[in-house]
């Protein structure tokens, strides 16, 4: 049998000042850059960048916990939005379908010489009356 040899070869071990790491929390928070480029830039794991995170930004502490929704306000506020924008044109249509019934009642009234609306208001049902319907509907 024979024996192989294995090479092992060990990285430098790197330390960053707290300076520089207050630098790249700073440029994460601004945008200027993010976890993945910093780590690769930096040549240094995700979690290395975010335990700096955690350790000097003016905006992350251990104690504060954010809550991500699947429905975040602002996509809520979108969608309502979008549905009273639906609506608005729903009404809009149907309001222009009113001033057209308004306006053929009117040509109407002139045409017959009658009140239509007021023949049609005496004769309303209140609703509250008994109605005749098919035999066994009581």
């Amino acid at each position: 049998m024979s024996k192989t040899k294995v090479m092992v070869t060990l990285r430098q071990r790197r330390v960053f000042s707290d300076s520089l790491k207050k630098k790249i929390v700073t440029d994460i928070e601004a945008g200027k850059a993010s976890v993945i480029r910093v780590s690769r830039e930096y040549q240094v794991s995700y979690q290395a960048v975010y335990l700096w995170l955690r350790k000097f930004s003016s905006h992350l502490h251990s104690t504060t916990t954010l809550v991500m929704q699947m429905d975040s306000e602002h996509y809520r506020t979108k969608e309502l939005e979008k549905k009273i924008s639906e609506l608005e044109a729903a009404l809009g249509r149907k309001q222009m379908e009113i001033d057209f019934l308004n306006k053929v009642i009117e040509i109407a009234d002139k045409d017959l010489g009658t009140d239509i609306k007021k023949n049609i208001d005496t004769h309303a049902s209140s609703g509250t009356g008994k109605t005749n319907g098919k035999k066994g509907s009581d």
